[in-house]
């Protein structure tokens, strides 16, 4: 069951069918019931059956078939059975086929010669090909190309044999001679691939010899020429600028997926601006010329990794780049932005600005889906292209704000964000933001958005006009006082009639009532009073946002307003000369104030208010009625100091991550360097004097040099059996990406030979083997290097564990050593990744898959118990250095990272200092899938202690 085969069927054995059914079908004369009994043979021995007593009745009663179909699966049932013996030689009945093998090959028929051709590709035993060779070879002249092709192929899988260069000594000449007559471009390339594979030097002179049809060539053939270019120069990089002009003239071909595998090429191979160039202009063509999601992804994939390493090019490509925004699809649009905003540069910077804002218009049109996830992301792109280059922010500014009442939330907060960092970095554009925010501020319907723009207006006005604007914008907003009446029973009819008139709905006792923005008001049954229900009175509908927020219970937001206005009523006392109207001002806002704490201690609403918000407006009114000069500096100076504080703080993170993207390369003092103008220029084209250069900047420069890190290479290496063990082993873990890699040494410490030594391994969790084991024969204290290759499908925590199996002349059995077990740690799929507070904020709140670890650790200090999480779970903390200063007793930090699968992990530490000294408090983590979650849960419980 573990033997390679071309062809895997599942098959229920339970409902298999008996030997001697599938017997009497193939003897009867019904091809129908034949291919139907063949089927089933073939889907038996797949899941391990046998079957030995069917070989003698397939030979007697199915060889001679003329069926197509009958011939195809006897060639399947030939190919998965036993062909030898526990030695290794070829069973005896083996030579029965071999007639039917020469007849088929001699066949009439076109398909029956072909499909047995591609048999032959699958066969290893020399006894079975050997008296087949005639046949075959005559095959390579027929007249039709169907054959001819697989005849080529069939002459490559032999001389590929241990023992082929014996059985066909002049393939590789016999080929070459194929290849200068044939036309057919199927068979051409078939056989170009055998002399690349078999004969390199053969493909090299025939490549040279044609060098000026290539383009003429056909896609296949081109495909393998280009294969055999990356494979010569890999070896030999001096002879890269024989072929470099190859590649060139193949950007022009027909094919795309040539022109993407020249661009791949030339990038690998040469390190010229020219080459460069080339190949990302042939990306970007590709870019826009090709309707596939998935090319376009991939294409873009290839673009970043441009980027990365000739950033000075790309940079002119920005536009081109750009262009891709056509596309509807939102990870091909993300992933347009986040390369052109690595590419911003002060030259391009007013372009790229201008095709951001023409794409933000045109989400205004709604025709298209997920319009408003699309303009946020081109919000966020145009705010950060803003921060680099503040020059731009007022061409932007302005038209950002008239999506402040957007109805995607997240798109009006990172708008109203944007406009609070330009405001405070742009001094000039100061009074025009404000201007336009007071006359757009009536549009907001988002809280968290009221609340940022009443920060902006409480901050930011400065002259007497601004100060009396946000006061009137406010007091409008907020509507005609009271937020509630209260009406007698005494009182006539007329005058309830009024209070209906005025937008109130009367809430009645005995059930919930449904206000005009939708909410709920609910009366307790139990007040039997002298007076009727309270009553919500509605503002007019051109006076919404903040009372309608304010009905539906949300006093942070109230709280908001009322520190906005003790700031505009303290600033105006500065800039008001007369004392009549700041006192006036004075008395309106505290009646607006003492109006929210009665709404908020009435039964109008579901709830009351929260004791953080009623301490917050108490401080308000307290504050508006005795002032000090120390009070007025905190609310007038203090506030904004910390925002930009925050701002540098951000902006210093930012500027610390791009130094530690960059790549630090060092050359040795004692390597060679080539002096560019004292090199012989004779016969190089200024391709191969641009690549020239470049090789030598860069091996000036360090590029070339790699630092192993000795000491991590030394963590990497696993013991798997013990000293004292006749056969020791250990191996050398390599994590990268989907693949672990397993360099496992074997000694054999003994005086014998050690024969049929083989390296079982078996896995669990995520973790699959690539390859089957192999047998192998090791010498009196040898060594010998074994490799195995596991994938992995998902961030998730495996074992690999197993034995090693060998046989010595003396003994007979067979004997086991059994391996330690290898664990494979999440920490090698996952890195230090960055998002934003929203994205992580939203992100938490969808993930359902939750793991909650309590603190137990020996550590005693907050700040070195958060620095150990963080580099334990090789994750990076997003929480600012400077909200974790101070020693309050209490510290609360995210933490986030991304697998190479693209996965997010979400770390949230919260921790108390008790009066013990200890730490208490839990570590919770979140993310999409399972895995992730038990797994960084698995590691943190074993690390937190303060252990290695």
């Amino acid at each position: 069951m573990e033997k390679s085969c071309t062809l895997l069927i599942h098959f229920d054995k339970g409902t298999a069918a008996i030997a001697n059914e599938i017997k009497e079908a193939l003897e009867g004369s019904d091809d129908a019931a034949k291919v139907d009994a063949m089927k089933k043979a073939i889907m038996l021995l797949l899941n391990g059956e046998t079957l030995p007593q069917l070989f003698i009745t397939i030979v007697r009663y199915v060889l001679p078939s003329e069926d197509h179909t009958v011939q195809k699966l006897l060639l399947l049932y030939l190919e998965i059975i036993e062909k030898t013996d526990a030695r290794g030689r070829v069973l005896p009945e083996m030579i029965l086929i071999c007639q039917n093998l020469r007849n088929n090959l001699q066949h009439p028929n076109e398909y029956i010669r072909g499909v047995t051709l591609r048999f032959l590709c699958r066969l290893n035993e020399t006894e079975i090909i050997e008296p087949l060779i005639p046949s075959v070879l005559q095959n390579l002249e027929h007249r039709h190309p169907y054959i001819r092709r697989n005849a080529i192929l069939a002459v490559m899988s032999i001389y590929k044999l241990p023992q082929g260069e014996q059985l066909l000594v002049d393939a590789p000449e016999m080929i070459e001679k194929v290849l200068s007559t044939e036309q057919d471009q199927s068979a051409k390339r078939n056989a170009f691939l055998m002399l690349f594979t078999c004969a390199q030097d053969r493909a090299v002179n025939y490549l040279l010899t044609h060098v000026d049809r290539v383009p003429e060539w056909g896609e296949l053939l081109q495909m393998v020429v280009l294969e055999l270019i990356r494979k010569v120069c890999r070896t030999n990089r001096g002879e890269k600028g024989k072929y470099i002009k190859i590649i060139i003239s193949l950007l022009n071909a027909p094919s795309t997926a040539v022109i993407y595998e020249c661009a791949g090429t030339l990038v690998s191979l040469s390190s010229a601006p020219t080459a460069i160039r080339a190949a990302a202009n042939t990306y970007c063509q590709l870019l826009l010329s090709q309707s596939d999601n998935n090319v376009k992804l991939i294409v873009l994939d290839q673009l970043n990794e441009l980027k990365s390493s000739h950033r000075e090019i790309m940079v002119d490509l920005i536009m081109d780049v750009l262009r891709a925004l056509s596309s509807p699809n939102l990870d091909i649009r993300r992933k347009t932005i986040d390369i052109v905003l690595e590419l911003i540069t002060p030259r391009n910077i007013n372009e790229v600005v201008l095709s951001l804002k023409k794409e933000v218009v045109k989400t205004q049109g709604g025709e298209l889906e997920k319009n408003g996830e699309y303009r946020q992301m081109l919000i966020q792109a145009i705010h950060s292209c803003a921060i680099k280059f503040p020059e731009v922010a007022s061409t932007v500014v302005h038209l950002l704000m008239d999506f402040l009442g957007d109805s995607n939330i997240a798109s009006a907060v990172d708008v109203i964000v944007f406009v609070r960092e330009i405001i405070e970095m742009n001094p000039k554009l100061r009074v025009s933001i404000i201007t336009r925010l007071l006359d757009n501020f009536y549009q907001i319907r988002a809280a968290r958005v009221c609340s940022c723009a009443l920060w902006i207006i409480g901050e930011y006005c400065q002259s007497l006009s601004e100060v009396e604007s946000g006061i009137a914008t406010i007091k409008q907003c907020l509507g005609e006082l009271p937020f509630f009446s209260i009406v007698e029973e005494g009182e006539d009819t007329d005058s309830s009639k009024k209070v209906q008139q005025a937008n109130s709905i009367t809430v009645s006792s005995r059930r919930p009532a449904i206000l005009a923005d939708g909410t709920y008001a609910t009366q307790s049954a139990a007040s039997e009073t002298a007076f009727s229900p309270p009553t919500l009175v509605q503002g007019s509908l051109t006076s919404g946002n903040l009372r309608s927020l304010l009905l539906t219970g949300d006093f942070f937001l109230g709280a908001v307003v009322a520190c906005t206005l003790t700031k505009l009523v303290l600033r105006l006392e500065e800039v008001q000369p007369s004392h009549v109207e700041v006192n006036k001002v004075i008395t309106q806002t505290l009646l607006i104030m003492v109006s929210m704490l009665q709404l908020g201690q009435s039964a109008v609403l579901s709830h009351p208010i929260d004791n953080d918000s009623y301490d917050r407006i108490v401080l308000c009114i307290r504050l508006l009625c005795n002032t000090g000069d120390e009070v007025r500096k905190i609310w007038l100076q203090s506030c904004r100091q910390s925002f930009v504080k925050m701002l540098s703080e951000k902006q210093l993170r930012e500027t610390e991550e791009l130094k530690a993207k960059a790549q630090v390369s060092h050359a040795q003092p004692d390597d060679l360097i080539d002096f560019y103008h004292l090199k012989s220029r004779k016969g190089m084209s200024q391709l191969e004097l641009e690549d020239e250069v470049q090789d030598d900047l860069k091996r000036a420069t360090g590029e070339f040099i790699k630092d192993a890190d000795d000491a991590n290479k030394l963590n990497r290496i696993l013991q798997l059996t013990g000293f004292s063990d006749l056969v020791y082993a250990e191996a050398y873990v390599t994590v990268h990406h989907y693949d672990i890699v397993l360099d496992v040494t074997v000694i054999n410490r003994t005086k014998e030979t050690l024969q049929n030594l083989c390296l079982e391994l078996a896995t669990m969790g995520d973790l699959k083997l690539v390859e089957r084991p192999q047998n192998y024969t090791l010498a009196p204290e040898s060594s010998k290097q074994i490799k195995a290759n596991i994938k992995v499908s998902s961030t998730e925590t495996g074992v690999i564990f197993g034995n090693i199996v060998y046989e010595t002349s003396n003994v007979l059995e067979r004997t086991v050593v059994v391996l330690n077990d290898i664990h494979i740690d999440i920490m090698d799929y996952i890195s230090p990744a960055v998002c934003s507070d929203s994205a992580f904020r939203t992100m938490w709140a969808e993930f359902e898959w939750e793991n909650k670890v309590a603190v137990n650790t020996i550590i005693q200090e907050e700040k070195e118990f958060l620095d150990h999480i963080i580099k334990s779970t090789n994750m990076k903390c997003l929480t600012a250095p400077s909200a974790l200063d101070g020693e309050c007793g209490f510290l609360a930090a995210n933490l986030y990272a991304k697998s190479v699968f693209g996965e997010d992990a979400l770390v949230n530490v919260s921790i108390e200092k008790q009066t013990d000294g200890k730490l208490s408090g839990y570590i919770r983590i979140r993310s999409k899938t399972q895995g992730i979650a038990l797994s960084l849960g698995d590691k943190i419980t074993l690390k937190q202690k303060g252990g290695s």
